[in-house]
């Protein structure tokens, strides 16, 4: 099999001619382990401004048959979705639904809706009597019904552009979610404490994504809340205090003169306008702008059932990349946590556990999952990026994608797909990027430095395998900070305690990436790993203090300052 030479003919024409590196220094310390152009034909027949305040589709045009396409359930797949119009979320969706794969139902509202939003402001009034329509559909389904207050059915609400930008646009989760719903969420369920947890998450999420409250504002009353009750993490804390920590959530929205809308309606509304408005923000278009992605209509925004890993031992999230994302080793890459929403592994709040766990403790779920694995490989024929949610023993897949993989990752991958019989050798040269050939060829510390007292001796923590390679520079603790080294010229290691996409231009910018907190399958790792940008991740001995301008090894009490020389491996 000759794909790898295929490859390099075919790419490193294109991408590497001028490429070239110089190595950096080995540092005194080492951290180890092993926009878019707008398209307007796609279901619009005109660019009609509109000066009213309701937005009418007679007014832009806009073909209302198809802007709304249902999932899930009762659904019938679309014969071939169009990524363009559905989004790559929209599409995993209808294809898992096609093959037999159970995700929880829903719609998809479609990116040229994201155009009319970013030119009037708003959706028509047809499609939001939509929406209420296909709420129906589903509550049918669930045998639930929005808003209810004795069996609330609730919804999440996600981006999906035809591209994947991991972590750029808005979610929100739990919304249906009020002051009476969380009494019927409570009693239908019979866990009060799993109903407000989901309740503190909506809130500080809607307050975040949909009325820009700083999150920071929300951690601190988090952190009171655990001080108060003398705990470390979230899954301690008791109804009672979860009780407390929704009324601190609320005094945050009066102190930011903000207002949380009880009905379930004007929250579903308010989510899909900071979906569709998310397209076009700076985080947004720096990631566009840094992978050169354009001619896109917009994203979609897909509204779906909500599922809990919230609900207690028997429930739990993930997110698993079919094989290695890193080497391209045939092998299940993944992490999980028991009782947790999925942003908790994605957002990197919690380090995970290895997805291997996840069969002692929910092995039914968990064979389930490998034969889920198996089936969307099969049916892609490529690596597939997952995340699912277990609840009370019941496996849901939430979506699927292609995934983001390094240099390395990315020949082994294309090559084994040939001789496993899932592609032919062209179709595999097509998985393949210039930017891989690039990551190939990054620095790398020499093998015999590896093994030298020099090196071993002065490893002062250990992380998380984020992204690939080896990198050396100065300590940057903000995004800001590493930006402004890169213009300078100099190299930077951006250190935080967990990235947020936020932070996408700091990442870009730096020479590498390290995270106090989350897993391998968290923002910074999936991000970094995409960019094959030397990343560590989940290294719990550093104590980062962003304002003091330190990072402390807590094993030995080393302190180091902002702009000194350190390196990843």
């Amino acid at each position: 099999m000759k794909i790898h030479q295929l490859a390099l003919a075919f790419a490193v024409s294109t991408a590497c001619s001028s490429y070239a590196f110089t190595p950096g220094l080995f540092s005194k310390r080492a951290v180890v382990h092993p926009f878019g152009v707008v398209d307007t034909r796609l279901n619009m027949v005109g660019t009609v401004e509109s000066t009213s305040t309701t937005v009418e589709t007679k007014d832009i045009g806009i073909d209302i048959e198809g802007p709304i396409i249902p999932f899930g359930g009762s659904a019938e797949p679309q014969g071939e979705p169009d990524k363009a119009i559905v989004g790559g979320k929209g599409v995993g969706l209808q294809e898992m639904t096609r093959i037999g794969v159970e995700v929880p139902p829903g719609f998809t509202l479609t990116t040229p809706l994201c155009q009319v939003y970013e030119k009037h402001g708003d959706l028509p009034a047809e499609i939001w009597e939509g929406v209420k329509e296909s709420v129906k559909r589903v509550e049918a389904d669930m045998g639930k019904k929005y808003g209810d207050s004795e069996n609330p059915l609730l919804f999440s609400c996600r981006s999906g552009a035809a591209v994947s930008m991991p972590g750029m646009m808005d979610t929100v989760l739990n919304i249906g979610l009020n002051s009476q719903t969380v009494e019927g969420l409570a009693k239908s369920t019979g866990n009060e404490r799993f109903a407000y947890d989901s309740f503190r998450r909506l809130l500080d999420m809607f307050g975040d994504v949909v009325l820009g409250i700083p999150h920071e504002a929300f951690e601190s009353k988090m952190e009171q809340v655990k001080d108060d009750a003398g705990v470390y993490d979230d899954v301690e804390l008791t109804v009672e205090d979860l009780k407390t920590l929704v009324e601190e959530y609320k005094k945050v929205y009066q102190e930011h003169d903000k207002e949380f809308p009880e009905d379930p309606y004007d929250q579903l509304e308010a989510c899909v306008r900071a979906v569709f408005g998310s397209w076009m923000s700076e985080r947004a278009i720096k990631y566009r702008e840094i992978n050169d992605i354009g001619n896109l209509i917009g994203t979609a925004a897909n509204i779906q059932t909500m599922v809990f890993g919230n609900m207690g031992e028997s429930s739990g999230t993930g997110v698993a990349f079919s094989r290695d994302p890193g080497t391209g080793e045939n092998l299940l890459y993944g992490e999980y946590l028991i009782n947790a929403q999925g942003e908790d592994v994605v957002a990197g709040i919690r380090t995970p556990e290895p997805i291997a766990r996840m069969a002692e403790v929910l092995p039914e779920a968990y064979k389930q999952f490998i034969q889920n694995i198996e089936k969307l490989e099969h049916h892609f024929s490529d690596m597939q990026d997952i995340e699912f949610t277990v609840e009370n023993g019941r496996l849901w897949m939430l979506q699927c994608r292609s995934g983001k993989r390094t240099g390395q990752a990315a020949f082994k991958i294309a090559s084994d797909l040939v001789d496993e019989g899932l592609c032919t050798p062209e179709e595999a040269l097509l998985k393949i990027e210039p930017d891989h050939v690039k990551q190939i060829l990054h620095p790398t510390f020499p093998t015999e430095l590896l093994k030298s007292d020099l090196y071993t001796s002065n490893v002062v923590a250990v992380g998380l395998p984020g992204g690939p390679g080896a990198a050396v520079g100065k300590i940057a603790l903000t995004s800001a900070e590493a930006e402004t080294m890169q213009a300078a010229g100099e190299k930077a290691i951006l250190v935080r305690a967990v990235t947020s996409p936020e932070d996408v231009g700091g990442m870009w910018a730096a020479a590498g990436v390290l995270t106090e907190r989350g897993g391998m399958t968290s923002h910074a790792a999936v991000v970094a790993r995409g960019w094959g940008k030397p990343c560590v991740v989940g290294c719990g001995d550093l104590d980062i203090d962003e304002k003091a301008g330190t990072v402390t090894i807590r094993s030995s009490g080393e302190v180091l300052k902002a702009g000194d020389a350190i390196s990843l491996n």
